[in-house]
């Protein structure tokens, strides 16, 4: 038997990303899943100091190599990570929504030190979905952040 789904959720206090979530679970992803032309999955983790269930809408892609779910922890470029990513850090164990399809899984950072080939190649794919990544990583440079790339596998 499969483990339920987390609740309570709270959605991103951001009103226009909480309205692409509202709409995208009540469409069962058929409304908010191609966001701008880009593939959207919805991303749950548990708030490393509140312990409540943070959803967040984020762009994805698919590792060719091991069907992993790959993410970008850019923000926009800014000098510190997105409170989604300080989360999994904090607890690997996602719940996430691709479309209809609903499950947990297990988020691990792509290290740039210790798996280089590995991360630049999923840079790369990410980088064809959404180009602004790299600009966005210009802009991280300023701070001396390398923006974190996570992968999601499935439990």
């Amino acid at each position: 038997m499969s483990r339920p789904a987390p609740a309570p959720i709270n959605d991103s206090p951001t009103e226009w990303v909480r309205d692409h979530i509202t709409r995208y679970v009540s469409s069962n992803g058929v409304d908010g899943h191609d966001w701008n032309g880009v593939p959207c999955m919805l991303l749950t983790t548990k708030g490393r100091r509140s312990g409540t269930w943070q959803r967040s809408a984020l762009i994805y892609g698919i590792d060719p190599d091991t069907n992993d779910v790959i993410l970008i922890a850019s923000k926009g470029g800014a000098p510190e990570n997105p409170l989604w990513f300080e989360n999994l850090v904090a607890e690997p164990e996602v719940w996430i929504q691709i479309g209809a399809r609903t499950e947990w899984a297990t988020a691990s950072i792509v290290s740039h030190e210790t798996d280089s080939k590995r991360r630049d190649a999923l840079w790369r794919i990410m980088c064809s979905i959404w180009p602004s990544y790299d600009e966005y990583q210009t802009k991280a440079d300023l701070a001396s952040r390398v923006i974190p790339v996570v992968t999601l596998r499935p439990s």
